[in-house]
């Protein structure tokens, strides 16, 4: 039976099995994403959780009297002010670990599609122009003898890497510091890897210090030979100057899986054939999706039983 002492609010959209499980243990109180609304007092009081897919308006932080915990559904969480939660004494989780898999394979296949362009080839067959006008084009681009470098070699960049490996491509990276124990090549800025490599994979989050750091200099030390892999946030791109890369070949191709206004795509890409774009799935498989949605409750009701967590983000110091 639901404990109705505790509630949790959930602004907006949310995966179903979230709702599923946690009416099982708690009240649920369905709100709109954005500004708060309008509560009953001795429900608000009852809210001590808060399940979010998305943005959470501060509003929320400071208008919840009893608010202890914020379960974010994505292992990215800028949608959530940390520091404010961090100011109310409010701990704040994610589900990194269980979509790690699925973002690197989607990130190889990404890479596969765009330097192969796999996906205009199947249509070539469906559309019957294998047929009526002969075969697909030989590609331009190869993954054969490439050098990578990843941006953000976390948990999710030494899946990508190690998946890397058996294709026999040279592998860098760069983070703000050099990890122990990786063989790989580390490069101290974004930019010195750019020029010793051909290849950018992208899976860092959004914040202030990721935002448009890809820009026309990176995409000219990257050179007309270089493909560029997003799987991290839109955010991190300057789209004017990608899409500018893209069309006078300063980069021969880029493949998408994120952007910076989604769901909006702007349509100078879609108008580009060196240009692979998927609608942000990386992570987009049911079993995935399910873990993801069993992260965020089980954070919430470990927190109400035992005021134990199992992902805090890194800005909150609890004990897990």
């Amino acid at each position: 039976m639901p404990d109705h002492s505790v509630a949790v609010l959930v602004p907006g959209r949310i995966h179903p099995r979230v709702l599923e499980r946690l009416k099982e243990h708690v009240e649920i109180v369905a709100v709109p994403m954005g500004a708060p609304t309008e509560v009953a007092p001795e429900l608000r009081d009852r809210i001590r959780g808060v399940a979010i897919s998305g943005v959470l308006d501060n509003g929320w932080i400071e208008s919840l009297p009893n608010l202890e915990i914020v379960s974010n559904f994505g292992v990215g969480y800028d949608g959530v002010d940390t520091k404010k939660a961090a100011e109310h004494g409010i701990v704040v989780t994610h589900t990194p670990d269980v979509l790690n898999d699925e973002v690197a394979d989607t990130t190889i296949a990404l890479l596969l599609n765009t330097v192969r362009q796999y996906p205009k080839a199947e249509n070539h067959l469906r559309e019957g122009r294998w047929k009526n006008e002969g075969p697909y084009p030989l590609t331009p681009l190869s993954l054969k003898g490439r050098k990578v470098g990843i941006l953000g070699l976390g948990r999710i960049g030494m899946e990508i890497a190690k998946r890397l490996e058996p294709f026999k491509v040279e592998l860098g990276y760069h983070t703000r510091s050099r990890r122990e124990g990786v063989d790989y090549t580390y490069y101290s800025s974004l930019k010195d890897m750019a020029e010793a490599v051909d290849t950018l994979i992208s899976v860092v989050p959004g914040t202030a210090a990721t935002h448009k750091i890809f820009d026309m200099e990176i995409f000219k030390a990257l050179g007309e030979n270089g493909v560029f892999i997003n799987v991290g946030r839109g955010t991190s791109v300057n789209e004017d100057h990608l899409i500018a890369a893209l069309k006078n070949g300063t980069i021969a191709a880029a493949g998408l899986d994120v952007f910076y206004d989604e769901p909006n795509v702007r349509p100078e890409f879609l108008e580009l054939a060196n240009a692979c774009l998927l609608p942000h799935v990386a992570s987009a498989s049911v079993p995935t999706r399910n873990a993801m949605a069993d992260l965020v409750v089980d954070n919430l009701i470990g927190w109400f039983k035992e005021k134990k967590v199992i992902s805090p983000v890194p800005e909150t110091p609890v004990k897990r």
